[in-house]
């Protein structure tokens, strides 16, 4: 049609934009076109009979619709030019008008029957959803591209409110987890899954990928928490959660995005290939191996073998005895050398690099863990804690306590 071209930039500017867009047939089931994932947790989804004429209901030419729905989510759709026999339609969303604030989140969870538990699912929901509000210039090439397409600025715009019946709310029922004690369990599974989480994206930083057995063994217990009533959507989430999270571990470690985004993107096609708990388990698995190869292999690629294999013997166990001797003996190499190869490649001597490495561990110790001070230095390889304190000080300008307490203000 006349319009292709301006058709597919419009669709192609919104999906940068994360709104989604799709050129559709009024026959077609509306769940093939609106994401769903809330009613599932409402447990209100859409009638599948239901097409998307019999949802948004009269479709008018040169007429631009707008609807909000009793989620408040917004939708534009209008009907498109079409041959003879055919009929099709540009639908846009969702999104939302203005970002809704904690406190209507409430409120709207409230009218929607979400529990008080299960708020949280409505939060992370709507933070995904995107804005756009009139006087976005989103809102002005949908316009301009009605103007091209009708041939005049003079179109109609209706504008609609949905309205449909709320599942009935489980608020003012019997609740589970409402008593203090099981707010606390709550509380402790989540501190561990989020300190699980940052301790396997601290081993991809560091490429350490000998350590594989100790996440993965643990994958069904941390990450697997049944958040939607779709067991295989679940999964997906999941796995997309984990290649977000190591993905932005090994841009940490010194991966330049040029290399991650590619094998993020094979990731990201993969997790929607998942169909069973075995394909998201094998697919974990498989990401923290290749992010921790990643690191290894190119934030490294710039050294020589000699110099790579000092770093990874230093990086794999910072605890172990780093002397410039023992590093120098694991390679038979003499330390003169290992000193001077190091030192011309990396910009810093041996003991520059370990101190500076041992530190990193040590603030992300202290601001991971209740640790003693006494254990982080050991954990750095340090056995002298005042000499590690002072080490410390040096490098952050704070002693590990006042370090610490720092982290719990900000």
């Amino acid at each position: 049609m006349f319009y292709d071209r301006e058709l597919d930039f419009l669709c192609s500017t919104l999906q940068k934009c994360r709104v989604a867009v799709s050129v559709i047939s009024p026959d077609e089931s509306i769940g093939d076109v609106i994401d769903s994932t809330l009613r599932d947790v409402l447990n209100n989804p859409f009638d599948p009979s239901q097409s998307v004429h019999q949802y948004v209901g009269v479709l008018e030419a040169n007429t631009l619709h707008k609807i909000t729905d009793e989620f408040k989510l917004c939708y534009i759709y209008l009907l498109l030019p079409s041959g003879v026999g055919e009929c099709k339609m540009l639908f846009i969303g969702p999104f939302l008008s203005e970002r809704i604030s904690s406190g209507e989140l409430f409120e709207l969870g409230e009218r929607m029957g979400i529990s008080p538990k299960s708020q949280r699912y409505l939060e992370e929901y709507y933070a995904s959803i995107p804005v756009i509000s009139e006087g976005d210039l989103l809102f002005v090439l949908i316009n301009t591209f009605c103007e091209y397409l009708w041939g005049s600025e003079d179109f109609a715009v209706v504008d609609a409110n949905k309205q449909h019946g709320l599942p009935e709310s489980p608020i003012h029922g019997n609740t589970h987890g409402d008593n203090f004690n099981d707010i606390l369990v709550n509380m402790k599974a989540m501190e561990k899954r989020y300190e699980f989480e940052n301790e396997m994206m601290q081993a991809v930083t560091l490429g350490q990928i000998h350590k594989e057995a100790l996440f993965t063994a643990d994958f069904s217990e941390k990450f697997f928490e049944k958040r939607l009533p779709d067991h295989i959507r679940n999964l997906k989430n999941y796995a997309i959660i984990m290649n977000t999270l190591l993905r932005k571990a090994a841009e940490r470690g010194g991966v330049h995005p040029i290399y991650i985004d590619r094998v993020s993107s094979e990731f990201a096609a993969k997790i929607e290939q998942i169909s069973s708990f075995y394909d998201n388990s094998s697919l974990m698995k498989e990401m923290f191996r290749t992010y921790c190869r990643l690191v290894r292999k190119h934030s490294m690629q710039k050294y020589s073998p000699v110099v790579q294999k000092t770093i990874l013997a230093i990086d794999t166990d910072l605890s172990a005895d780093l002397s410039l001797y023992v590093l120098a003996k694991h390679q038979s190499i003499s330390r003169g050398y290992l000193s001077a190869v190091f030192k011309k490649e990396t910009g810093k001597t041996v003991s520059e690099y370990i101190r500076e490495k041992r530190m990193k561990h040590a603030m992300h110790l202290l601001g991971t863990t209740h640790l003693q001070v006494q254990t982080v230095a050991l954990h750095c390889g340090i056995m002298d804690v005042q000499y590690f304190s002072k080490l410390f000080k040096a490098h952050t300008g704070k002693t590990p306590k006042e370090y610490r307490e720092s982290l719990k203000k900000a």
